[in-house]
This record gives structure tokens, C-alpha cells and sequence, in this order.
């Protein structure tokens, strides 16, 4: 494919993409992602050219001109698009596939110091929201979404939303009961694929599997007060004191009182914390 016929499959890529952009023009002048991508194909060009020096140098300057550090030995794909595009940081052993996007803030990195494959890998589809770290060698697979601010240190399913520090699998998309399908379902359309967690209930794993504990505990509640009442009319004398009915915010408030006690620890320390 020529380069003009790439540059326009990107332009493309980022209409379907991006409901603010309004001419091919705006795209190729106002667009930091698109000049940080184009940029390092060419960087990359000269990496694998053995023109190592030179192609670290274009990555320096396309760090310097549009806030995207890639480095130019990490490999991408087709239709590529970087919303916004600041402080993106992609290693040098990062895969990235086709139709992929990633808002600003991401971090594709290591965690190791040795040589070798250390960035993580994603396939064609994967979408990761603002702010989030994809740390490793792992594999993102097809159609996979990180939602904003999660840590991701393990390898996600294909057509999986994970969430959370560390990230935790939200949505699964392989073959589940229906009951388990409808309910994850339901589960996915109410907290969605946020790219700029700006949603109220935006997910907590853990705090979602806590939640419906505390329903099932509810439930088993009232069921066994039924229990109860229905003994007791029968001449029984069980359960004559009512269960004590457990309340989330007794837990909020349990965790502000926790949390100023932490502060006034820290602040017997250090009055400027």
C-alpha cells in the first residue's frame, strides 16, 4: 500500500473515531497522534535499517513535538489511533495490531531490565482508556478493553472489558450459562467501557462482588425471618429478636473515620503532608 493510500485509511480511521473532526485538513494539521504515528514508521523504517542512532533521534523529536514517546523499535499496525495523544509511552519490544486505540496517558511497558521481549502485545480491536498501564509481556487479544486508570499485568480475553488495580475482568466473551450471560450482560451495559472514568458508578470488581454478598445476605435475611414468624405461629419460640440489618454506609463512614486517622498519623509527622 502507498503512502498516500495509508495516509488516507488513517484519516478514515480517525472520522469513525472521533466525532470532532470535521475536514481531512484539521486531521493532518491539528492531530499530535497521527504526526507521533507517522513519524515513528518512519523512525521504525530506520531502526530496522540498522540506522539505530538516527531513528532514536526522530523519536526524540516526535516525543518533543507531540507528547508521544514510541520508541521506534515497537511494531504497528494499520488504522492505529492516539486520542489526544499526551504522555503515551510505548516500549521498544510493543506489538500493536490493527484498528487499535489508545487515549492519552497509556503506558505500554516493561518489567523487567533484561533484553528480550518485555511490552505487551496487542491484537487487532483493543481499545485502553486514559490513564491506563498495560505492564509486560502479555497479550491483549482481539477486541479487548481496558477501561481507564487500570493496572494490567495479566493477558485478557478476547472481547473482554477489564478494569480495576490490578485489572479484573468485568465482561467475558466466551460461552457462559445463560442466567451467568444475562447477568454479566446487564452488568456490562451498566458500567460500560469508560475511556475517561468519568462515570458515577464507574466499576470496582471487588467492591461489585462485596455488593452482592451484601444482597444475598439481605435476602438470606428476610427469608429466614419468614422462617421465623411462621415457626413462632405454629407455638414455636425461635427468633424472637429481630436480625440487625447490615448498611453499607456503615461502612463508608467506618472508612472516612479510618481514613482521618490515617491523616492525623501522617500529619504528627510531617505538618506539610
Amino acid at each position: 500500500m502507498g503512502v498516500i493510500s495509508r495516509l488516507k485509511e488513517d484519516i478514515q480511521s480517525i472520522y469513525h473515531r472521533d466525532p470532532a473532526a470535521r475536514s481531512a485538513l484539521e486531521i493532518l494539521l491539528n492531530y499530535p497522534g497521527m504526526h507521533a504515528i507517522w513519524l515513528h514508521r518512519i523512525s521504525h523504517k530506520l531502526w530496522k535499517a540498522k540506522w539505530c542512532f538516527l531513528a532514536r533521534c526522530l523519536s526524540t523529536f516526535s516525543r518533543w513535538l507531540t507528547g508521544v514517546e514510541i520508541h521506534p523499535g515497537a511494531t504497528i499496525g494499520r488504522r492505529f489511533f492516539i486520542d489526544h495523544g499526551m504522555g503515551i509511552v510505548i516500549g521498544e519490544t510493543a506489538e500493536i495490531g490493527d484498528d487499535c486505540t489508545l487515549y492519552h496517558g497509556v503506558t505500554l511497558g516493561g518489567t523487567t531490565w533484561q533484553a528480550g521481549k518485555r511490552h505487551p502485545t496487542l491484537q487487532n480491536n483493543v481499545v485502553i482508556g486514559a490513564g491506563a498501564k498495560v505492564l509486560g509481556p502479555i497479550t491483549m487479544h482481539d477486541g479487548a478493553r481496558v477501561g481507564s486508570n487500570s493496572v494490567v499485568v495479566k493477558d485478557v480475553p478476547a472481547n473482554t472489558t477489564v478494569v480495576g488495580i490490578p485489572g479484573r475482568v468485568v465482561t467475558l466473551g466466551t460461552p457462559q450459562s445463560k442466567e451467568k450471560t444475562e447477568r454479566r450482560s446487564a452488568m456490562a451495559k451498566k458500567y460500560g467501557f469508560d475511556a475517561y472514568a468519568v462515570s458515577p458508578d464507574n466499576p470496582d470488581p471487588v467492591a461489585n462482588a462485596i455488593g452482592q454478598m451484601l444482597d444475598h445476605m439481605h435476602l438470606m435475611d428476610s427469608k429466614l425471618q419468614d422462617l421465623c414468624e411462621a415457626m413462632n405461629e405454629m407455638g414455636g419460640h425461635i427468633c424472637t429478636e429481630k436480625l440487625p440489618e447490615i448498611d453499607v454506609g456503615d461502612f463508608c463512614e467506618a472508612e472516612l473515620a479510618a481514613a482521618e486517622k490515617r491523616k492525623q498519623v501522617m500529619d504528627a509527622f510531617d505538618p506539610e503532608i
